[in-house]
């Protein structure tokens, strides 16, 4: 978008944004932001089209629509990324929640049904998006949330403290330091193989919180061999992964004697998360 004079109204400015190559919805949600509006009003924006464009609010918009055309992801340019019904804080420091990992949220919580006051530890939380959105839903759970990254954590405790939710968060590596006994161990780890093509339209999100090695696995493998000593006998183990990696991961839980070995399917249909129950075989 070039500088100059501000058009003369809200649709023409939207006319702008499109033609850099915003999606519409992109568009109408940051020249909502702009405006100092609901990002999710687009009913208001229709119903004023027409409305003059103030030229402060064009300079925002269009810095937001430059941002946007060189790969920002929105929700960093907003601020902010609704997640199973919470609007959680998020920017660079940590990745964009993704609707699919919703599936994983939905799973966790068919695990904990019928458990008094479960005790479920979140592994590489990030904005805290699993870990509270759990928590949320089962307000008398003991929910820990892990993360190496001490920006994460800040983004996370910051989200939590705003929405007045109780999950304890930690830095660690994983499960270093984490305590025996859990009902849920859940998580989202990096899944991306190095080298992967889709890196690059990935590359304002944090590269820690996406690569895992020459195949995308090391962290999940790292999880699932360590998970059974922090597992009460019974509860189960979640992992969210790629779009080709549930096979691999489900052999990684058999392999290391979890039950139940399955997956779940995302809204795309996808087979997205994957668990078992950790039953050891008496001796």
């Amino acid at each position: 978008m070039t500088r100059g004079a501000a058009p003369a109204d809200l649709a023409q400015a939207l006319q702008a944004a499109r033609a850099l190559g915003l999606d519409r919805l992109d568009a109408q949600m940051l020249l909502l932001h702009a405006l100092g509006r609901p990002a999710d009003d687009r009913a208001w924006l229709l119903a004023h089209d027409r409305d003059a464009l103030p030229a402060p609010a064009w300079a925002a918009f269009g810095a937001l629509a430059a941002r946007r055309a060189a790969g920002e992801p929105v929700a960093y340019l907003l601020g902010e990324k609704e997640f199973r019904g919470l609007a959680l804080a998020v920017d660079p420091r940590v990745l964009v929640p993704r609707p699919d990992t919703e599936t994983i949220v939905d799973w966790a919580l068919e695990c904990l049904a019928g458990r008094a006051a479960p005790r479920v530890l979140d592994l590489g939380t990030g904005s805290g998006a699993i870990a509270l959105a759990v928590q949320q839903a089962r307000p008398e759970a003991r929910v820990e949330a892990v993360d190496a990254s001490a920006d994460a954590l800040a983004v996370a405790r910051a989200n939590a403290a705003r929405l007045g939710l109780p999950v304890r968060f930690r830095q660690a590596d994983w499960l270093a330091g984490a305590a025996a006994g859990h009902d849920l161990i859940v998580s989202n780890p990096p899944y991306i193989a190095e080298g992967d093509p889709h890196l690059p339209a990935l590359r304002h999100e944090p590269a820690s919180a996406l690569v895992s090695g020459a195949d995308g696995l090391d962290d999940i493998r790292r999880i699932v061999a360590g998970a059974p000593a922090h597992l009460a006998d019974g509860s189960w183990l979640l992992l969210e992964h790629g779009h080709d990696q549930a096979g691999a991961v489900r052999s990684l839980l058999a392999r290391a004697g979890f039950a139940q070995v399955q997956s779940r399917r995302d809204l795309a249909g996808i087979e997205r998360c994957s668990g078992g129950q950790w039953a050891p075989s008496p001796a």
